[in-house]
């Protein structure tokens, strides 16, 4: 079993930067690509990026390219979201997740382990 507490989410104004953490335990996710997806009020929670256990291959939504970043810590067994040039439509529940396998999946319903989220908001 792998549990995954996000934290870091918080009120921002329009251009801040947030960092958000997604630390597991349970077991170790060393050679699991981890994986973020956010969930806005009355939409889809949609794929925000993910970085292969090893950090050579992160995949970022073409919306989010060059502003959000995804870097990863095996020796904390920690994921990170840095997202900088925040917009209000960032606003959202953030998720992070690891997938049912040894892989790098896009779609959410590659993963079985979810963290409860973490709320963030950015204002105008």
């Amino acid at each position: 079993q792998v549990q995954l507490v996000e934290s870091g989410g918080g009120l921002v104004q329009a251009g801040g930067s947030l960092r958000l953490s997604c630390a597991a335990s349970g077991r170790t996710v060393r050679y699991y690509a981890m994986g973020w997806f956010r969930q806005a009020p009355r939409k889809e929670r949609e794929f925000v990026a993910v970085i292969s256990w090893t950090g050579s291959t992160t995949y970022a939504a073409d919306s989010l390219k060059g502003r959000f970043t995804i870097p990863r810590d095996n020796d904390k067994n920690t994921a990170y979201l840095q997202m900088n040039s925040l917009k209000p439509e960032d606003t959202a529940v953030y998720y992070c997740a690891v997938p049912k396998a040894f892989y790098t999946p896009l779609q959410a319903n590659e993963y079985n382990y979810w963290g409860q989220g973490t709320q963030v908001t950015v204002s105008s």
